[in-house]
């Protein structure tokens, strides 16, 4: 058996792969290995990546071909890798155009398979013969126009993704263009580029992929303004879909009354129209229909923007599925979905269209250098005694809620004193009472839209310098000025969140671009392990946390913190 030990990766026949985190060769691998793979655990000295159909199948989307692949682990596994696990490559990767839709007439869609020997094996499935009609030869078979989604959920769920080429509907037409003193960063080119594929019926679904604060929003806008046809903006809530509309409004042509909001508050169809996914799953309590679809489905849309497409509720691929015909862009800054529906955005939004690491957009200058701390912060005797009497449900939160995280919370406002700080955290009691313990203003779902925009606006302004925020901030606020967030609390082991939150923080700063990400974690308990989880996302982004307990805050901050704020601020 060839053996090397100089190279850093171990490739396993599962696909799962082992990266030494101390070898000099580690920023190098964990960057080759990242397009075609994620990964699953991230202890001190030894992270584990594996392969998915689903990661494989993004790679070749995006252009990375088997043998690509395969040169990459040859180059750097330490072991020989077995001929099964090749092959198991070269077999999942060309699974990737096996199955193509393409027209048909105004009714119907061809699906034409690659082999007869596939064609028959479809019809043999309850889930697929289901939507197919006719043979119309021994590698094609006819569906109707209106199963074009659904057909690809059945086909994807069979480990087989559809390459659509069926092509989309012009949509009305909309006059559109940037402002003159807009100005367009090279990747943000090159992910409108990506996605369009200059126009042919190979681009127009997919997702890009950048980190929080790279200007997604100014991608989508791009691609509008590409396209110039009537759009429908998708987004998380009300405090997004204002923003959308601020900056359409400050960036492009688009005049203010060609710009509708269809939230809880208001419901106009423009042009362009942002909707927030809430109000498009909202159904009566005892019926299956969605209300507003209809309204919505009639209209001549172009485009279809997806706004943090990772947290597409799963109530909206049935609304997806029905809107194949039309073009759709997903956006958002991590791919990760805590409910294991990525072949769904893959087959009814698009693959990855364009990928930009976290790191790469930092080395260019276009987001703040992050900084990631855990702190470990102790249990008095009687929350000690709590946790572990707690029924096992119940200690996550009984430790997330620990009160000795005031103090910590205390020690780091003070090291940030003349910083916009976010205090970020799941649980409305605990927020609550730390408003109250420090005096700071609170924003959670239960603030009013109003009373919200007023407290986001003081805090851009430097009028309130620190802010408690419950998960409506996890996403879609624009508060550039922020340059500390302290997480006391999280919703177990997301790694979605955790990504957003430090996302929160990255915009580039006008005086100094450092951000400084804080989770406290309660010491030995639930909490500390779920957290190890929490930071998979950003580890494999090129983040790694700094792991301090609440004793050594002091001497650290007197020894690197305030010395490396002051030398990022001095230039």
């Amino acid at each position: 058996m060839n053996y090397d030990p100089a190279k850093p990766l171990i490739v396993q026949s599962d696909l799962t792969m082992l990266l030494e985190v101390d070898s000099s060769r580690y920023d190098e691998v964990r960057d080759a290995i990242a397009p075609f793979s994620e990964i699953i655990k991230s202890p001190e000295h030894v992270h584990t990546y594996r392969m998915t159909p689903i990661s494989l199948w993004n790679a070749a989307s995006a252009g990375l071909s088997a043998s690509e692949v395969m040169r990459r682990l040859l180059t750097y596994s330490r072991f020989e890798i077995s001929a099964s696990t090749l092959t198991q490559i070269k077999e999942l990767m060309g699974r990737y155009g096996q199955i193509k839709m393409e027209p048909y007439d105004g009714e119907h869609l061809k699906l034409i398979t690659s082999t007869p020997v596939l064609m028959s094996r479809f019809f043999r499935i309850d889930e697929i013969h289901f939507y197919l009609m006719e043979k119309i030869s021994p590698t094609e078979a006819l569906i109707k126009s209106i199963h074009r989604g659904l057909v690809k959920q059945a086909l994807i769920k069979e480990g087989y993704p559809v390459m659509d080429l069926a092509g989309y509907t012009k949509g009305a037409d909309l006059e559109i263009e940037f402002k003159p003193d807009v100005y367009l960063r090279p990747y943000q080119c090159r992910s409108r580029d990506s996605f369009l594929k200059g126009g042919s019926h190979l681009g127009g679904c997919g997702v890009v992929v950048l980190p929080c604060g790279a200007g997604k929003t100014i991608v989508g806008m791009a691609v509008m303004a590409e396209m110039k046809t009537h759009t429908l903006i998708l987004v998380t809530g009300t405090t997004a879909a204002r923003q959308w509309r601020q900056e359409l409004l400050n960036k492009t042509s688009v005049p203010q009354e060609n710009i509708g909001e269809f939230t809880g508050a208001v419901k106009e169809i423009k042009p362009v129209t942002i909707a927030t996914y809430h109000i498009l799953t909202h159904r009566h309590p005892q019926e299956d229909e969605f209300i507003h679809f209809d309204r919505i489905n009639n209209h001549s849309w172009g485009l279809i923007i997806y706004d943090e497409v990772h947290l597409l509720p799963a109530q909206m691929f049935r609304f997806t599925a029905s809107l194949q015909a039309i073009r759709r862009l997903g956006l958002t800054a991590t791919l990760v979905r805590e409910d294991n529906k990525e072949s769904d955005v893959f087959s009814l939004i698009g693959p990855k269209s364009y990928d930009l690491a976290w790191k790469e957009v930092e080395r260019q200058g276009w987001i703040a250098k992050g900084y990631c701390h855990e702190i470990r912060v102790d249990m008095d005797p009687a929350m000690t005694m709590a946790y572990v009497t707690s029924p096992k449900r119940q200690r996550f939160r009984t430790a997330s809620e620990n009160p000795a995280k005031k103090d910590v919370i205390k020690q780091l406002l003070s090291c940030h004193n003349d910083e916009s700080v976010l205090i970020i955290g799941q649980y409305l009691s605990q927020l609550q009472q730390m408003a109250e313990a420090l005096s700071f203003p609170l924003i959670t779902g239960q603030t009013p839209q109003e009373e919200r925009e007023i407290l986001y606006a003081k805090f851009k302004s430097g009028a309130i310098k620190t802010l408690i925020v419950s998960s409506v901030a996890n996403f879609s606020i624009d508060l550039p000025d922020a340059s500390v967030a302290i997480q006391i609390s999280g919703k177990f082991g997301s790694r979605q969140e955790e990504a957003q939150r430090l996302g929160r923080i990255l915009r580039p700063k006008a005086d100094h671009n450092v951000a400084r990400f804080y989770t406290l974690v309660s010491a030995g308990t639930e909490e500390q392990d779920f957290a190890l989880n929490r930071q998979l996302f950003l580890t494999e982004q090129g983040y790694s946390y700094t792991i301090l307990h609440e004793d050594e805050l002091e001497p650290y901050f007197n020894e690197n913190t305030v010395a490396a704020v002051k030398e990022a601020r001095d230039g």
